[in-house]
């Protein structure tokens, strides 16, 4: 019997062909595969959330395997000379361990710590991409909620991985959660008793939040970026207008291979900065704050920057107690709790609200430019100013020191700007846009700017201007603003060649210019000469 000749160039067709036949994947497959992606760089916004999230993956599992989340007290006999013999708990001299005795594990703690603060940036400027491009209107209200459920869930279990290593600086967060957790009323002293396993700083909340940190967050995390992920797979991708572009076809390019291959070299970049950061920018030196004693707090206490606005929150709130029915609501309470309820729910509301508002019920897949919302662009500014504000009062002592000011001039400043910079930003910004607006009317209308003045006969000096389109008599033409970008420069419309390919030389020829043909003879005028 003659034996069959194995080819292995058909292997992959016929194991994909023995798949299909039991789970029908050719066509789900074929679908995800030429999914339709629009490119711009705007929408890797979120792709390095996603990365960064991957990251924090890889190296956290790394640093569970050597963390002991234990409050036992012990003595530290490890590699860190200066703290030998000192008391503390085993999670603060297991982090120690980390970072003097394990091998890579320095590297992989401050990649982990880099790759949590770029996720939340990410987050962030994604969000802002989102919100002031409309990219949150009807059917994407769900993945806004998704989106503004990741940070406040980003922002606990960074906290919380924050607060693990117990050392000095991570508790004097701990104690002010201890305080904002009291501050509410009935419940207030309970809930503390209960999160620390009796009075601050207790013996079971590192455990306790290590098992938050690592089991249970990141598995709601991973879930709601696989639904948000999925939603955008479902529903067509948002894309800017422009030619060909409408709100029912996507113009970009198909998932495989081109996509594929771009977000899987633009992981390694993002991998590799994380890296480059990890290795040469220091951050969180847990060795030299020290062991946590309930006793002791240190100036100069911030929190990591996405954390550090609600620090500066408290600091500008005054001190307004009220005292009724023998109870006392601290004036921590106000912006600690009612100020993190109001910011997580005007997000969460504020598709819906501006539906109601401009009585939009429409489909939208085509984004808007900001210029082109003036209020919603506004309340934006509005909300960046003061979450800046209070960002900067969460430093307002460290600048102080730093600048020779008054800790109380700080304060102030930061109270009466907290009042008066938002409004004065939202007017700044709704006047821009408007502006804006009336200058892309006029080029439309006119014409670009060509840079060259011509005299008339009776003396008057205009710039010429080339117009987009067939002029009417007046010299007018009649275009109508399609929501994309209107041409303000020459090269714009082809005035120059573009511009050549390449990094440190050109590697592409320039072309050609044309061949000028001779002028005609012109003589000089003589009159009115002596």
């Amino acid at each position: 019997m003659k034996r069959r000749k194995l080819d292995v160039k058909q292997l992959p067709a016929k194991a994909a062909g023995e798949l299909d036949d039991r789970f029908q994947l050719a066509s789900p497959v074929r679908k995800l595969l030429t999914k339709v992606f629009p490119d711009h760089w705007s929408f890797l916004l979120g792709e390095i959330a996603l990365f960064s999230f991957i990251v924090l993956l890889l190296t956290g599992t790394f640093l569970a395997l050597f963390f002991d989340p234990s409050m036992t007290e012990v003595h530290y006999d490890g590699s860190y000379a200066p703290l030998k013999g000192i008391e503390m708990s085993k999670a603060y001299e297991s982090s120690l361990s980390l970072s003097f005795d394990v091998r890579g594990g320095l590297i992989l703690r401050q990649m982990h710590h880099w790759a949590a603060l770029l996720f939340m940036a990410a987050i962030v400027v994604h969000m802002g991409r989102t919100f002031f491009t409309g990219a949150f209107r009807k059917p994407r209200e769900t993945n806004w909620i998704i989106g503004v459920l990741l940070f406040w869930l980003g922002f606990g279990e960074g906290f919380i991985g924050y607060s693990l290593p117990d050392d000095a600086l991570s508790g004097t967060g701990l104690r002010i959660a201890s305080g904002i957790t009291e501050s509410v009323p009935l419940i207030g002293s309970w809930a503390s008793f209960a999160l620390f396993g009796g009075e601050f700083p207790g013996d079971s909340v590192i455990p306790m939040f290590y098992i938050l940190h690592v089991f249970l967050l990141p598995g709601i995390l991973l879930s709601l970026i696989g639904v948000h992920v999925g939603l955008v797979f479902m529903q067509k991708h948002t894309q800017w207008p422009g030619p060909h572009r409408t709100e029912h076809n996507v113009v970009g390019f198909r998932m495989f291979p081109n996509y594929v291959s771009k977000q899987g070299g633009f992981f390694m970049l993002v991998f590799a900065v994380i890296a480059l950061m990890g290795g040469l920018f220091q951050i969180n030196p847990v060795w030299m704050f020290g062991p946590y004693k309930a006793e002791v707090v240190s100036a100069g206490s911030q929190p990591d920057w996405y954390v550090m606005f609600l620090d500066g929150l408290v600091r500008l709130f005054p001190a307004w107690e009220i005292r009724e029915f023998g109870f006392t609501i601290p004036a921590v309470f106000w912006p600690g709790v009612v100020g993190m309820g109001i910011f997580t729910m005007l997000p969460l509301l504020y598709p819906f609200i501006e539906r109601r508002l401009t009585k939009d019920k429409g489909h939208h897949n085509l984004l808007q430019r900001p210029r082109d919302m003036p209020a919603r662009t506004g309340v934006g500014v509005m909300s960046l100013a003061f979450f800046v504000i209070c960002t900067l009062s969460g430093a307002n002592d460290i600048i102080a020191d730093k600048f020779s000011i008054s800790l109380n001039a700080m304060t102030w400043a930061g109270r009466i700007g907290l009042l008066v910079i938002p409004p004065l930003a939202y007017l700044a910004t709704y006047r821009i846009c408007l502006g804006l607006q009336q200058h892309d009317r006029e080029v439309l209308a006119h014409g670009v700017e060509t840079g060259i003045i011509k005299r008339d006969a009776e003396g008057r000096f205009y710039e010429v201007h080339q117009p987009l389109a067939e002029p009417d008599e007046h010299g007018h033409t009649h275009l109508e603003y399609n929501g994309w970008t209107v041409p303000k420069k020459m090269n714009r419309l082809g005035a120059l060649a573009p511009t050549l390919k390449g990094f440190f030389k050109p590697i592409e020829k320039p072309a050609e210019k044309p061949a000028v043909e001779p002028g005609e003879d012109r003589e000089e005028i003589t009159a009115g000469k002596n």
